[in-house]
């Protein structure tokens, strides 16, 4: 589906508040709101728009402590890969999982409370899961951006 100029303008305008109603983006858009109701629906319908979601405040929660562990495999097999994925998406810790290339087969940002919860995390559960051949742990100190939003 091509998005035309009012539909990346909407898209901008979810992305940064999905609370505001149809009536409100069609005051910023100059179209009606059954207009607007009808294009979040196609774009709902298309897969561009895949959910909705509430962002968080981790250090209110309790889960400001972000670590990125790249990790290795013992084997490249399929079934070693499909047993770790399988594995790594019941990690509740586990915000994002990458598969990726270069020296480590994959990058997992974590979150818990702190340093000892993280080595919990680690030893009662991360090194538990079949397949892994080693880990690095690189602590966040301080996060420069982070957005959901994509420049469309």
């Amino acid at each position: 589906m091509a998005l035309d100029n009012i539909d990346t303008k909407l898209l901008g305008l979810l992305q940064e508040d999905s609370k505001k109603t149809t009536k409100e983006l069609s005051l910023k858009l100059n179209l009606s709101v059954t207009a607007v109701y009808e294009r979040i629906k196609k774009l709902e319908k298309e897969g561009i728009i895949s959910k909705y979601v509430a962002l968080l405040n981790r250090s209110k929660i309790q889960k400001g402590f972000v670590v990125f562990c790249h990790l290795k495999l013992t084997q490249h097999t399929k079934e070693f890969i499909t047993q770790f994925e399988k594995e790594v998406v019941q990690l509740n810790e586990v915000l994002e999982c990458f598969h990726v290339s270069g020296d480590y087969d994959y990058i997992l940002k974590i979150c818990v409370k702190d340093m000892e919860e993280y080595r919990e995390f680690m030893v009662t559960k991360l090194t538990t899961l079949q397949h892994i051949g080693s880990t690095h742990s690189t602590f966040m100190i301080g996060e420069v951006k982070n957005t959901t939003i994509y420049n469309l």
